[in-house]
């Protein structure tokens, strides 16, 4: 079995050299004779941005971020190739985890994964909460020790030609990760967007380790054709759904179908890469048409720079293209049978209705419509998610 490797991140001076340089050459396009953010990202917004980026942003201070938490790194197979051997490095993942033990009488392992484009740069404000609740008004008897993957092919969790992960893989990977690397037979699992549906996999795959999932999206099939003689509530969504398929999904076309075409770009033009993913930040957050009004502009920057950093932006699309060519990650039929809580964020990208998530998840056991909020919940409102998380996970904490 290999070992974790403690890790600390620290991006090279010539690297942040090289990006400033990028910055300042950068080539801009018009304003279409629309407005502002009617057709993509902001022209205006994003010059204003770019600058702080350029001259504002204190990168080192987002890297004290993170390394305030216990980091590490392990090397693990791609899902089906042997666990060690000749062959293992290009084969496998070098992993990158937090590994925040709780402090309480017994905390419970939690799994917490992000999505996409989102990076561990997420759980920085939610991570204490969950691992020392008595510090955030909580009951430290609701401890969790937090275990904080980058999904593999995200940043850190990136290097240059190795294999892809869909998640499948993913879901396998972590429950690797889980059981066999740390020893934790039986743990918890939190998630939003990809996040999600990791959660939803693991919940339907590895039933007999997983205590219970909490997520923030629900992983249910999207096709309107699913809702026959739908209800009230059922018709809306099917509403929003057919809206969300026409207007907003030109990004999971090209990041599901071509996704190596569009990776050129963002590889290499910085803005271009922070025009891709902020216009999400702003179409995905409870911020009323203003993306600093729910996240910081040091929020939002040093996510993109991960990505940046990294050169993560290509392998993190492959989980959309593994999507569309492959069936759904809980099979047709299937279901998943776990304990199940869900946080329902008023601006989240698509909100089924109750009806709808009991035809997947068959023990749900907790619903909850929250005040504020959007896709990104542990950046917008950690005390809140964290709320509903100690309360999910407190009578399963003894099953």
């Amino acid at each position: 079995m290999v070992l974790p490797t403690p890790f600390t991140l620290r991006v090279a001076d010539d690297a942040l050299a090289d990006l400033k340089s990028r910055l300042a050459r950068t080539r801009w396009p018009d304003e279409p004779p629309l407005e502002p953010w009617a057709s993509g990202t902001s022209v205006g917004y994003l010059r204003g941005l770019v600058e702080y980026w350029k001259d504002g942003l204190e990168w080192r201070e987002q890297e004290r971020a993170l390394n305030r938490f216990r980091q590490f790194t392990v090397m693990l197979p791609h899902p089906g190739a042997p666990l060690a051997g000749e062959g293992m490095a290009s084969s496998g993942i070098d992993l990158h985890f937090i590994h925040e033990p709780g402090i309480g009488p017994s905390p419970m392992p939690l799994l917490l994964s992000h999505g996409w484009p989102g990076s561990v740069f997420e759980f920085l404000k939610i991570i204490p909460m969950l691992t020392d609740p008595a510090s955030h008004g909580g009951d430290p008897r609701d401890a969790f020790t937090v275990i904080a993957p980058s999904l593999p092919g995200y940043g850190l969790s990136f290097k240059p030609g190795q294999q892809r992960f869909g998640v499948e893989e993913i879901a396998d990977t972590f429950a690797h990760l889980m059981s066999d690397v740390l020893g934790y037979p039986r743990f918890a699992v939190q998630g939003g967007d990809w996040g999600a549906f990791i959660a939803s996999r693991l919940g339907y795959k590895y039933a007999d380790r997983v205590a219970g999932i909490h997520i923030n999206l629900l992983a249910v099939r999207r096709d309107p054709k699913m809702l026959a003689n739908p209800s009230p509530k059922e018709q809306a969504f099917r509403g929003a759904l057919e809206h969300f398929l026409k207007e907003e999904t030109g990004y999971q076309w090209i990041q599901g179908t071509k996704p190596q075409t569009l990776a050129f770009a963002l590889s290499d033009s910085p803005v271009g890469l922070a025009a891709w993913l902020v216009e999400k930040f702003r179409s995905w957050t409870d911020c009323d048409g203003n993306p600093e009004n729910a996240l910081t502009r040091d929020e939002m920057l040093a996510d993109i720079s991960l990505y940046w950093f990294t050169g993560a932006i290509g392998s993190s699309f492959w989980p959309y293209y593994a999507r569309m060519h492959r069936p759904w990650p809980i099979p047709e039929g299937a279901t998943v049978d776990v304990p199940m809580g869900y946080a329902e964020f008023p601006r989240e990208i698509l909100r089924p209705p109750r009806s709808v998530a009991e035809r997947m998840y068959t023990d749900i056991r907790r619903w909850t419509r929250m005040q504020k909020g959007g896709h990104f919940a542990a950046l917008e409102q950690p005390a809140a998610l964290a709320y509903e998380i100690r309360e999910f996970f407190r009578p399963l904490r003894s099953t």
